[in-house]
């Protein structure tokens, strides 16, 4: 029998549990260590003395002006991808007329839309963010109010003002609070200092079509004002390894051969008087003048001249090495972005491009998708007085295929346009139309005017009477391919 004393050891399901107070938890990170050797987590040993330290220049407005005036991989780092985007436009995919489509693109050539748009592109990615104000004749006294298209009367459009974010545009503090808005949660005004606008001119977001930079955690994007950062802050550090490893290669040049002339007792010459010490350097310089691939080298007996090479081995593979770092941080490949081929057996850049073009086709979905949501209704509305209810548009690929690929590509349009045509699918006025629209990828078909297309015949019976069916080699290998404007 248990003594009163002494406490009944308490079980559960015949396992000892004991009395005493829980133990407080911690936390357990699993990581690599061995405290012998001094590898892995929590040791005295160098990468474990690596440290991340914030570095940030989007805010030095006159650092990122310098870079980007006299460092041409900097220029290239802003101005490639932006060109790209731009580069093959848009196409609109909505049932408009070719008049009505023309006139959009002369509107679009006139103002200068194009051009705006690639330097908005551009101050974006230097400064982090830049913004363009959309200029609507008559809406001068109104600019704080929001955009209605009812209000927009006709050929009032005209055009763009591009500012950047440190020298003419400031977000306010308000937020947009509505959710079908598309500029939710970003600012709802902004303040304008522009020569043109005026200072201190308060604008409605509607009107305001913004460029970023890279994008920025949420945390961060508060503290710059709703807008990115620089894109030069995630390559400078790679273009610094390049710049100073050129710069010292470059330097290198000057030494690589080096010329020795060894003087017995040469550290007794200093107790020379200064007489003597100045005769010495007159022929010293005299011998220097006197060297050439013909002349001859005149010495004592006892004193010897040499020569010393430098080997630039291995530097080239140094130099290779940065310009890819630099082309992984710029997202642009090394052939595009230095103007250089591909090295390597049986290297065609072609993966690579492949890559970087697709790269444009995503950039052109999340970055110029959004400003020509708000442009291309106000266009239209300034030019037509509505917007057209399928009104789509669709952005080219950056990617001009080769003049093969364009041969293969018409061969399979023309191919299946004439075979719908020949089935009675669709009608001559049709199959025109379509191969009209495939001019521009194909280079083919550029002779077709409006003007055959609205004689042509609109009916779906004639079975490829009207229209000849020559053979695709015939028809490919005799037009004359064009470039594509």
């Amino acid at each position: 029998m248990l003594s009163k004393n002494k406490k009944r050891r308490k079980t559960r399901n015949n396992v000892p549990v004991s009395n005493s107070k829980p133990v407080s938890k911690t936390t357990i990170k699993d990581s690599y260590s061995n405290a012998a050797a001094r590898m892995g987590a929590f040791t005295p040993n160098l990468m474990e003395s690596t440290e991340y330290v914030r570095r940030e220049i989007t805010g030095d407005y006159l650092n990122l002006n310098t870079l980007y005036r006299q460092n041409w991989i900097v220029q290239r780092l802003i101005n490639t991808i932006p060109q790209d985007m731009i580069k093959n436009w848009y196409k609109i995919k909505s049932q408009m007329d070719p008049d009505s489509v023309k006139a959009l693109e002369r509107s679009e050539r006139m103002n200068g839309i194009r051009d705006k748009i690639l330097e908005g592109l551009q101050w974006g990615r230097l400064y982090g963010g830049a913004a363009a104000i959309m200029i609507i004749e008559g809406h001068e006294e109104y600019l704080e109010e929001p955009l209605e298209y009812d209000l927009i009367m006709p050929d009032s459009f005209k055009g763009l003002i591009i500012l950047d974010r440190w020298s003419g545009i400031n977000p306010d503090s308000e937020l947009v609070t509505d959710a079908s808005d598309s500029d939710f949660g970003l600012p709802a005004y902004y303040t304008i200092s522009d020569e043109n606008l005026g200072r201190g001119v308060k604008v409605h977001h509607s009107r305001v079509l913004r460029f970023l930079g890279s994008k920025l955690p949420p945390i961060d994007e508060m503290q710059e004002q709703y807008w990115g950062s620089s894109v030069i802050e995630s390559a400078l550090e790679e273009i610094k390894k390049y710049d100073n490893t050129s710069y010292n290669i470059a330097m290198l040049v000057f030494k690589a051969c080096l010329r020795i002339y060894a003087i017995e007792d040469f550290d007794e010459l200093g107790a020379m008087d200064e007489v003597a010490l100045k005769d010495l350097h007159n022929m010293l310089t005299a011998m220097n003048w006197m060297m050439s691939n013909q002349g001859l080298q005149i010495i004592n007996a006892k004193d010897r001249f040499e020569t010393q090479q430098f080997s630039f081995s291995g530097l080239s593979e140094v130099m290779e090495t940065f310009m890819l770092d630099i082309a992984g941080a710029a997202e642009i490949p090394v052939t595009k972005l230095f103007g250089r081929s591909p090295a390597g057996m049986n290297a065609t850049g072609e993966s690579d491009l492949q890559n970087y073009y697709e790269m444009i086709d995503g950039k052109q979905g999340t970055q110029l998708r959004p400003i020509f949501d708000k442009l291309i209704p106000i266009m239209c509305m300034s030019l037509f007085g509505a917007i057209p209810d399928d009104l789509d548009y669709d952005f080219v690929s950056s990617r001009r295929p080769t003049e093969e690929e364009r041969k293969t590509i018409a061969t399979q349009i023309t191919t299946a346009v004439i075979g719908a045509y020949s089935s009675a699918i669709i009608s001559q006025k049709i199959a025109l139309k379509e191969l009209q629209q495939s001019a521009d990828v194909t280079g083919m078909w550029n002779n077709i005017t409006d003007e055959d297309i609205e004689n042509a015949d609109q009916n779906f019976d004639l079975g490829g009477e009207s229209l000849p069916m020559p053979s695709m080699e015939e028809m490919v290998n005799g037009l004359e391919i064009s470039q594509p404007s």
